[in-house]
């Protein structure tokens, strides 16, 4: 089996009128299939525009990025991307949101719409179809901007710090959600956020970004037990010291 995704020697800058900014330098990265990876790093360190680079948005300036053994130029494999914000329309229902994808793809099947409604039941949102977005709670916005996701069977998810606007407890409660949903659907992800509590709940690795121009400074292999939550993670005896990790390992030469 290939390896759902593999960055080689990938480096990028930015041009402007103003000079040349490098955003990372020489990223070599492999992602097995089903494997969830987290992503942090200090701010403007080329988290996001690694992502760009995977999504396909914009090309390497060296060095390959390859989705399922071919080059991503060529490859057939499926993004999914979750942003920051939901970004449900609220004159559409909930029902109209999470087949939107489908409906521009052309891929409205039976098969699929009976994919999508599993879905919405699967995960508390069955009697919310025909509710508009703003009569939903954050959490449930986010759950079901992730099935619309969902909804095209992506190869590969990346969510882009998609809860960083929702409150603490929040936040808590739906990464814990999403983090669950994503694994039962063993879906290949990776997570880039700020937050290191939110990194170790979700991710079988945490990568490390040096500050800007950025290249992985650590790996850390991330191990609980089996088939526990998030949340459940984040009571975990080790937990503590996968932080300590992580914390210095972002403050080394800070």
């Amino acid at each position: 089996m290939n390896d759902a995704l593999q960055l080689k020697n990938v480096s990028y800058s930015y041009h402007t009128k103003f000079g040349e900014t490098y955003a990372l330098y020489d990223i070599n990265l492999t992602l097995p299939q089903g494997s969830f990876i987290s992503v942090v790093g200090p701010s403007g360190c080329g988290k996001s525009t690694l992502l760009s680079l995977i999504a396909g948005t914009i090309k390497p300036e060296s060095g390959s990025v390859l989705i399922g053994g071919k080059p991503a130029s060529e490859s057939d494999s499926q993004i999914g991307y979750m942003l920051q914000h939901d970004h449900l329309f609220e004159w559409r229902s909930v029902y109209g949101n999470v087949i939107l994808g489908l409906e521009i793809r052309k891929k409205k099947t039976s098969d699929n719409l009976h994919h999508v409604n599993a879905l919405l039941d699967q995960y508390g949102l069955g009697d919310f179809k025909g509710s508009k977005p703003s009569e939903l709670s954050g959490g449930m916005r986010q759950r079901a901007a992730l099935i619309r996701t969902l909804a095209l069977e992506p190869d590969i998810l990346l969510l882009d710090e998609p809860f960083s606007a929702l409150d603490y407890q929040t936040r808590l409660t739906v990464s814990d959600d999403i983090g669950t949903i994503i694994r039962q659907e063993r879906k290949t992800a990776i997570l880039v956020t700020h937050d290191l509590s939110e990194a170790i709940s979700m991710g079988d690795t945490v990568y490390v970004l040096s500050k800007r121009p950025g290249h992985i400074k650590a790996s850390i292999p991330i191990e609980f037990a089996d088939n526990i939550t998030p949340m459940e993670r984040r009571s975990a005896p080790e937990f503590k010291d996968y932080f300590n990790t992580l914390w210095r390992e972002l403050n080394e030469n800070a």
